[in-house]
């Protein structure tokens, strides 16, 4: 005896199938295989001409900075002692990066239990890493566990830089499109976290900071990302009192 299914059912079938071709339609014509570069000389040349162009020296030198991403997430490093303050919906943490350790707060009242706040603080920390890799990622270029490698994007060179090791997804990896004074102007990515390879995006409306250092923020693509709120110097810029003073009392 034959089943039969409800009209309902037909119509969410018809529409969840019409989805998945579409998906599969858009997945095929829109990625791209992630190109073969050529590693060498010529590849750290273009890597330490993009740094110049970006000011590398000034930003290495600068002490604090502080942004907010996309709207939702705030930020204040301490790049000196490599302290970090994340402020996200109703929570705030103070973290030292390099212990993964700090105190946290959540509308105002400190979380003491040690689950949760392991737990909130390798959440911030996440948006952080995130975060400051889309603030000025052209300054990680040499970091350790990175490739770098020229590609012939549309009759020029590009850098693509892989990230083998570090980092949130090893294996990611950035080609650099870049001006005639070595400027990224925006950047293709083949990266664990999108399906697609090869999504660009803009590198774009760059603004020389306080200390010299330039960092550019818009970045559209997909959806338009919008770094604001961009301000760096020495920490005393940012208050007389040491925002991290709570930091200094963790053993």
């Amino acid at each position: 005896m034959k089943r039969k299914f409800p009209r309902w059912l037909k119509i969410l079938l018809i529409i969840m199938g019409t989805i998945i071709v579409l998906g599969l339609a858009f997945f095929f014509a829109t990625n791209e295989p992630r190109p073969e570069g050529k590693t060498g000389e010529a590849a750290e040349l273009m890597a330490k001409n993009i740094q110049t162009a970006i000011n590398i020296e000034a930003w290495d030198t600068t002490e604090a900075v502080a942004w907010s991403f996309a709207g939702r997430n705030t930020f204040l490093w301490d790049k000196k002692r490599h302290w970090v303050k994340v402020n996200w919906k109703d929570n705030e943490a103070l973290i030292r990066i390099d212990s993964l350790d700090g105190m946290v707060w959540s509308k105002g009242v400190e979380i003491t239990n040690t689950k949760k706040r392991d737990k909130m603080l390798k959440k911030a920390h996440h948006f952080w890493a995130n975060d400051a890799f889309w603030l000025n990622a052209p300054a990680k270029l040499f970091d350790k566990g990175t490739e770098r490698s020229i590609v012939q994007h549309e009759g020029k060179d590009a850098l693509m830089v892989t990230y083998t090791s570090g980092g949130a997804t090893p294996g990611d990896s950035y080609l650099w499109i870049v001006d005639e004074n070595n400027l990224p102007t925006s950047w293709k990515m083949w990266v664990k976290i999108i399906p697609i390879g090869g999504v660009e995006f803009s590198w774009s409306d760059w603004k020389t900071t306080e200390t010299g250092a330039k960092i550019a923020t818009t970045h559209k693509g997909m959806l338009e990302i919008a770094v604001t709120d961009l301000k760096t110097g020495a920490l005393s810029d940012f208050g007389e009192k040491d925002p991290f003073e709570l930091l200094t009392t963790l053993k």
